[in-house]
């Protein structure tokens, strides 16, 4: 049997409407046996805001009344099932519990257990509204199996115990009913909770799926698949009915929000079909992303990703030295920092970072102790207010005429970096922020309309 792992996001679970629509999804396909959900659309945000240091006791105790209600709306609509209503209640009552340790007393792996809460609410009411339709499901504790490290905020999995794991305790139960499991969380060899990052609930899916050896991952989200840009900023962007790993890898790692950049790791590992579509609206379709296409043109999209640091590094030890590159990143590893774009001259390099790193509770990536690190080899300059706007596409290094009907757009715009070569799928410039929908919007003009 074919074994497809489907993900729905907060907005997909978000209260017993959009709920009671994903389970019509799920039933209308006898081979999604794993349902892996996101916390209630809010539900997080509030858990991060619970964790911040320096929380009134009001505004706690307000945020914790705003969890329950959000969860509580949706349990009245099912009639209130008592094993559900209980569930609830200890989740709940964990909240109120973790809030005021953390308010005495932080530490990360305390937060990661608070964070983790809200998956453990919707994948509750999950499986009692599939229940509720007639169906045989019950909700899982992913924790069970999805092994990671201890890096509390930004765990990495531990792949073959994963599969490990999902072979003994998962697999086995699929035959006999759905099962609804919570993405985005983890558990470390000595059981504390751990959190994947934001956005992470897309990776748990690939990863369950992986350790499955599922034949597809649907992501369910609120638009209907990946469009050529975003259509809030060009409204005549269109949809995208199939696309290659690579260019889905591109996508998602600048800025395509629709799909989180790990997502795509797990299933070129095995070729797993990867689907995104509307739980809103099935019946229009979505994207297919597959290892291979027949269609590969050389402009795909136009993505931006907002909110880019850039790091300038200057010293006079890199003019015709060795050494100070490997340094650098040696720094930036410890600190657990992924380099995005870098651009060297003799004696500068400037680096954008990865901010798909950034932890569970949202913490920036530039620490005071890294940047005192940095300061102590070379001299250093944080520019923000940037964004990275990028051309996906095919052959992209190898077809001429790209940079020219790319610059000429460029032309009136202050470009900060521009990168290209590194890959064939892909050309970066990076501008302010402010100038970031006007790029896009004439690019996306340009080269697709």
């Amino acid at each position: 049997m074919s074994l497809i792992v489907a993900k729905f996001g907060g907005t997909s679970v978000a209260d017993y409407a959009a709920m009671s629509r994903c389970a019509d999804i799920i039933l209308a396909n006898p081979n999604t046996r794993v349902v892996v959900v996101s916390a209630s659309s809010g539900v997080t945000n509030l858990l991060v805001e619970l964790t911040q240091e320096q929380i009134g006791e009001e505004r706690r105790m307000q945020l914790i009344k705003q969890i329950a209600h959000i969860q509580y709306q949706i349990l009245d609509s099912l009639g209130s099932p008592q094993e559900v209503a209980a569930r609830l209640d200890t989740v709940l009552s964990r909240i109120s519990v973790l809030s005021e340790e953390l308010s005495k007393n932080r530490n990360k792996a305390r937060i990661d257990e608070l964070l983790a809460q809200g998956e453990q609410c919707s994948s509750a009411l999950f499986a009692a509204v599939l229940r509720e339709k007639g169906e045989a499901a019950s909700a899982f504790d992913v924790r069970q199996v999805m092994r990671t490290d201890s890096h509390f905020g930004r765990a990495e999995p531990q792949i073959e115990t994963i599969s490990l794991l999902a072979a003994e305790y998962l697999a086995p139960l699929l035959s006999s009913q759905r099962i609804v499991t919570q993405g985005f969380i983890g558990a470390d060899d000595a059981g504390a909770t751990t959190t994947l990052g934001r956005g992470g609930s897309d990776y748990s899916a690939a990863l369950l799926a992986e350790a499955l050896k599922a034949t597809a991952v649907e992501i369910w989200t609120d638009v209907a698949g990946i469009y050529t840009t975003d259509p809030r900023i060009a409204p005549k962007a269109s949809p995208i009915a199939e696309i290659s790993f690579n260019e889905a890898a591109e996508m998602a790692t600048f800025g395509a929000k629709v799909l989180h950049p790990a997502t795509i790791l797990p299933a070129v590992r095995q070729k797993i079909q990867v689907f995104v579509g509307s739980s809103r609206e099935p019946e229009r379709g979505g994207t297919w992303i597959r290892h291979q296409v027949e269609d590969a043109p050389v402009y795909r999209a136009v993505t931006v990703r907002r909110d880019q640091t850039l790091l300038n590094l200057h010293s006079l030890q890199m003019l015709h030295a060795q050494g100070f590159l490997a340094e650098t990143f040696a720094t930036l590893a410890r600190h657990k920092i992924s380099v995005d774009l870098i651009t060297t001259s003799e004696v500068n390099v400037s680096l954008t970072l990865d901010k798909t790193g950034s932890d569970s509770a949202g913490n920036g990536l530039l620490s005071e102790s890294l940047l005192q690190e940095l300061s102590q080899h070379c001299r250093v300059r944080v520019e923000e207010g940037l964004a990275l706007v990028a051309i996906v596409g095919n052959k992209i290094a190898s077809t001429p005429g790209v940079c020219r009907r790319v610059f000429e757009v460029l032309e009136p715009h202050n470009v900060r970096m521009i990168c290209q070569g590194a890959s064939p799928h892909n050309l970066c410039v990076l501008v302010a922020e402010s100038e970031a929908a006007q790029v896009v919007r004439a690019l996306h003009q340009n080269l697709f309309e």
